[in-house]
């Protein structure tokens, strides 16, 4: 697949209801040898809480018409941003959209997706920061992130069955 073919679909709050069994069946095909894991059985939460954010945004990316995944998140409230515990001054626009999900089906992993699923999150947003988690183990995402404009700035668990994430942080805009 090339990503030339790949369809980007952007949806908000109010789309929840039409966008979340795509967004949980992409979980299950991306996560299909995790789901005995009780951090990922949550997914639905996860869905659920995102999504009930008013600023909610997700792109989902279809070939043709089969979702291949997609990327979501929402703005951070202020003074409780993922970073904020690990930056020393925060900058003068610490305004900042956190980026909860990138998720790709195997199948179309490595083909460039996503990359453009996550660009097509942020490209627009009007926050100064974007910010995201990523499980330690993975390193090659780490790395991915890093290549994107990403910079680790510390570790954080925000819950006692989750990974103890690193946590990204990347400019969007010129403070």
């Amino acid at each position: 697949m090339s990503t030339a073919t790949l369809e980007l679909r952007h949806f908000g709050h109010d789309d929840l209801p039409k966008i979340r069994q795509t967004l949980l069946d992409v979980h299950a095909d991306a996560y299909a040898d995790a789901m005995d894991d009780e951090f990922t059985q949550r997914f639905p939460w996860f869905v659920d809480h995102w999504g009930g954010n008013a600023g909610f945004a997700c792109v989902i990316g279809y070939d043709q018409s089969k979702p291949v995944g997609f990327a979501y998140g929402a703005p951070a409230a202020p003074g409780r941003e993922w970073w904020r515990e690990h930056v020393s001054e925060p900058p003068p626009d610490d305004s900042t959209f956190s980026v909860s999900e990138l998720m790709v089906r195997p199948r179309w992993r490595k083909t460039g997706a996503g990359e453009r699923l996550h660009r097509a999150l942020i490209e627009a947003r009007p926050e100064a920061l974007a910010v995201l988690l990523v499980d330690p183990d993975h390193p090659k995402v780490q790395m991915l992130y890093e290549a994107w404009g990403y910079r680790k700035v510390g570790n954080r668990q925000p819950f006692p069955d989750s990974p103890n994430f690193a946590v990204m942080i990347r400019q969007l805009k010129a403070s």
